[in-house]
């Protein structure tokens, strides 16, 4: 039997959408100054973890994230667009309280966390969900008894969650995916294992409230 990969994940650190509960999907928005601040705070953290491969969504928000990790390495940003957030179609640009006042239907089925609605004319969450974990997945097969992180986004990660720990999609969300924060994962032939969630230490003294995405 293979050898476990250790996966380190990550979400992107802030954008101002962000700290404006403005919905990105897959709209490409940059860091903020403070989600600079916490990627270069990332990249001394995990300095030490001896990660063989660094890869990232292909959006910005997540690549200017990953950087500063992967040039401490001396390693390159592999991307990979299977690890970009959810679209939300329409919805995108639009602020949480704009689409419950403008799509109320959409904001339903958003809420309920209908899997098979794709919110805004978008992706559906059970297609996401299959996209996301089925992209890491393939990454983890690569790199056997290896260490790796992967840069992306909160709905990856969540689904991620979900996959290890047998959550349903439809359950709601009850843990923090706060921005730059260190998931620990491990992947092997049975699927994916939780070691540790959202450790923020490293960005001790930032204000690092920030909503989805």
């Amino acid at each position: 039997m293979d050898e476990p990969t250790r996966i380190v994940a990550v979400r992107h650190g802030r954008t101002a959408w962000n700290a404006g509960q403005r919905l990105q999907g897959q709209l490409d928005v940059p860091l903020d100054a403070l989600g600079r601040v916490q990627a270069a705070r990332l990249a001394q953290a995990l300095a030490g973890e001896g990660l063989a491969a660094v890869y990232s969504s292909d959006l910005q928000r997540a690549r200017d994230t990953a950087a500063p990790l992967a040039a401490l390495l001396g390693l390159p940003v592999q991307t990979d667009t299977a690890l970009r957030e959810r679209s939300f179609g329409r919805l995108e640009g639009a602020t949480y309280a704009e689409v419950e006042r403008d799509w109320p239907e959409d904001a339903l089925h958003w809420r309920r966390r209908d899997p098979d609605f794709g919110v805004g004319g978008g992706e559906s969450l059970k297609a996401f969900y299959a996209r996301s974990v089925a992209a890491v997945r393939a990454i983890a097969g690569r790199h056997a008894g290896e260490a790796i992180a992967i840069v992306a986004h909160g709905g990856v990660l969540d689904c991620l969650y979900r996959a290890a720990t047998r959550v349903d999609l439809q359950a709601p969300r009850s843990w923090a995916l706060d921005n730059a924060s260190i998931n620990r994962l491990l992947h092997h032939g049975e699927g994916f294992v939780v070691v540790g969630w959202n450790d923020d230490a490293h960005l001790a003294g930032l204000d690092a409230a920030a909503s989805s995405g």
